[in-house]
């Protein structure tokens, strides 16, 4: 679900985020005088906040945070109404902290962790309120202890604040059973086996289980109500069609479900009836441009009480008096800028928000819903200067085929823009989407004189169905890997580009397109740096989590391919770069995570060694204790100094000569020497 019975940090983090107003642009064309901005330090960009991710309890009395501590960054709390140098800290975990929340009666803070990002999440809770122990700081338990296994939080109750429901794989690793933990004495209930192949379990806001999700053979899903004497169908998709329950309606019968089933393009907001199946309409885009993106409920009464649509630029919509009140009062007491909601009390009485834009991470206010007043609590980076970064614009072109593409483009500040390096930026997913506002590697990047293209090419999501169906089989050698080169081909042409010092960088899925571009169109970009890149469609697609399997039919073998069919598997030999890396002409500097689970470091290696063994240069750094993607401020630090150096090497760009010792040191132990990499003896 969108929206998990009421918990904030999950429910509200995207709530109202925004308020559409102008286009982001600035016309550097006619500015007199062009002064490139200082250099600033990559500290700026990638270094822990001082202070982030700030929660309200649901009482509104206390207020938790991240900030360093122990090296690494934890949960502080405080008084709502006190100074920050008040707070103390209430974990000293040694890997940062990826997300938390309040419990339902503000007595406990929930938080998961892994081990090294190979995402076997566990949950757990501490009592800000208990004896402080080892490091200084509340004795932290572990409510899924089992090894090996990913838990998934299902529902934090209202009737019942001293549990939480939770999912875990340890009789099953692909398929997760549903218990009942008490969250002081850590003691877990069974309470329901998934012997019928479910995928995910939904619970409405009393913490009852309603509804089951299930992939069906051929790839579609259904969603079904559950019973005690099993289940009801409710609703059928397609693997080309989505539905996904938002939040239960304060009826408890009738669930919010998002969905663009049937000849819907753009998804709608609908009510399904889960005793009858009968559909209702809520709610489509009132522009005709996107699919559905949020929906806020009010944490006490579960009202529906606005939604946002993600266009260029994010529009809300306020659906009842209570809602808009809370609107206007916002935009009237904040400074203008893009407005997020980060979490609330439970009678909507304080809210956290944050105020962003394209040039500024965020400054986060504590509004007073009475008064109509808001309190600056801090700033999330304030020693990064705005007026030196750059802005970041909404832009669209044509691909060759006639479909209309959407992307981003941040222009170096102070540079005129013309005949620039280009780093192409491509994002992961690939069923995702990038979006306007502050984003780190496009403001580093654009700092050191590129300009960056973030391209949402076909198969991004939120621009319809036809949008995202039209990349299924399109991978590398298809219209994907095309939107990126028409991409680059437009911003030649529109005069941006020197089409001879473009590079490719990108993670996840956008380090796959990066591998395919220097490989597919190895005339076409200077150099390329892929971040968790999968380079052999084949092995990535045999070595995911077993909990991902009962999903491949719907989405990886209908979009990408199965590698169990032989035609299939000789097409995503076609796709693969690693099959076809004798086209490769240009540098790589390839980026990966030891314990990825995802894309596992095999997918880097061999690539390495398949160049290594030509003759081709290639660099490799590989995190030890990192996942997907890297999480610890010095391996981020590390990697940017590696990506600057490389790319002021390939393009040109500028490069700050001073590193700090820390740094440099790990930057020193993730790089590895590629005449050391090996494969399995009976692939090497």
């Amino acid at each position: 679900m969108k929206r998990l019975s009421g918990i904030a940090v999950l429910a509200l983090l995207a709530a109202l985020a925004g308020c559409g107003g102008g286009d982001g642009q600035q016309t550097q064309d006619t500015e007199v005088a062009m002064t490139p901005a200082p250099l600033l330090d990559r500290e700026l960009f990638f270094g822990d906040p001082e202070i982030s991710g700030a929660q309200l309890s649901p009482d509104g009395r206390w207020m938790s945070f991240l900030k360093p501590y122990e090296g690494a960054r934890n949960i502080w709390v405080k008084a709502s109404d006190a100074p920050f140098a008040d707070a103390k800290p209430v974990t000293a975990d040694e890997r940062p902290v990826p997300g938390y929340f309040w419990s339902r009666d503000s007595r406990y803070l929930l938080y998961v962790q892994d081990k090294g990002g190979n995402e076997n999440f566990h949950v757990w809770a501490v009592d800000p309120a208990a004896a402080p122990a080892d490091k200084n700081v509340p004795p932290a338990r572990d409510l899924t202890p089992v090894e090996g296994v990913r838990a998934q939080i299902y529902s934090v109750p209202k009737n019942t604040p001293d549990v939480i429901i939770v999912g875990l794989n340890d009789r099953d690793a692909s398929y997760h059973d549903v218990y009942k933990v008490d969250i002081a004495t850590g003691e877990r209930a069974l309470m329901r086996e998934n012997n019928d192949n479910v995928g995910f379990w939904i619970f409405d806001n009393e913490g009852e289980l309603r509804l089951a999700y299930r992939s069906l053979p051929g790839g579609g899903a259904e969603l079904l109500r559950v019973t005690m004497q099993g289940y009801e169908q409710l609703m059928t998709t397609t693997y080309e069609e989505e539905m996904g329950p938002v939040g239960f309606h304060p009826d408890r019968r009738q669930v919010y479900v998002e969905t663009n089933k049937g000849e819907r393009n753009l998804s709608e907001l609908v009510l399904l009836d889960t005793e009858t199946g009968g559909i209702v309409p809520v709610e489509k885009d009132p522009e005709n441009e996107v699919d559905f993106g949020n929906a806020v409920f009010h944490p006490d009464t579960d009202e529906l009480i606005a939604t946002a649509y993600v266009g260029d630029r994010v529009r809300v919509y306020p659906k009842s008096p209570e809602g808009q009140r809370l609107w206007d009062g916002l935009r009237k007491a904040l400074p203008d800028g893009e407005l997020g909601i980060t979490s609330t009390s439970r009678d909507l009485g304080k809210l956290l928000v944050a105020v962003s834009s394209d040039v500024d991470p965020g400054s986060v206010y504590l509004y007073d819903a009475a008064a109509g007043t808001a309190t600056l609590q801090y700033r999330s980076r304030p020693e990064l200067p705005s007026e030196h970064l750059a802005p970041m614009k909404p832009v669209r072109f044509t691909a060759r085929d006639g479909l209309t593409v959407y992307g981003y483009l941040t222009l170096p500040k102070g540079v005129a823009p013309r005949n620039l390096p280009v780093v192409m930026y491509i994002h992961g997913g690939p069923w995702a989407r990038d979006y306007w506002g502050y984003e780190p590697y496009a403001q580093f990047l654009a700092n050191r004189g590129y300009a960056v293209m973030q391209v949402n090419y076909r198969s991004s999501t939120g621009y319809g169905k036809q949008y995202l169906n039209a990349g299924n089989k399109q991978w590398g050698i298809g219209a994907m890997q095309h939107d990126v080169t028409d991409a680059v081909n437009w911003l030649v042409a529109e005069g941006y580009a020197d089409p001879a010092k473009v590079a490719i960088f990108g993670g996840s899925y956008g380090g796959y397109a990066t591998l395919a571009g220097v490989t597919f169109t190895p005339d076409l970009y200077a150099c390329g740096i892929p971040y968790v890149g999968p380079s052999n469609l084949i092995t990535l697609i045999e070595s995911f989590p077993e909990y991902w399997k009962p999903f491949l039919e719907g989405s990886w073998y209908k979009r990408v391919g199965n590698p169990e069919v032989e035609s299939e598997r000789q097409d995503l030999i076609a796709r693969s770069p690693l099959f076809h890396c004798d086209n490769i002409k240009v540098p790589l500097l390839v980026v990966h995570g030891a314990n990825d689970p995802r894309v596992k470091q095999h997918e880097s290696d061999q690539i390495v060694v398949a160049l290594r063994s030509k003759g081709k240069d290639v660099e490799y750094l590989v995190a030890p204790d990192e996942g997907h993607g890297f999480r610890a401020p010095e391996n981020r630090k590390a990697l940017a100094v590696a990506m600057e150096k490389f790319l002021a090497k390939q393009l040109g760009g500028r490069f700050q000569e001073d590193v700090e010792p820390s740094t440099q040191q790990r930057l020193d132990e993730i790089t590895v020497d590629v005449s050391a990499v090996t494969l399995p003896p009976d692939e090497g």
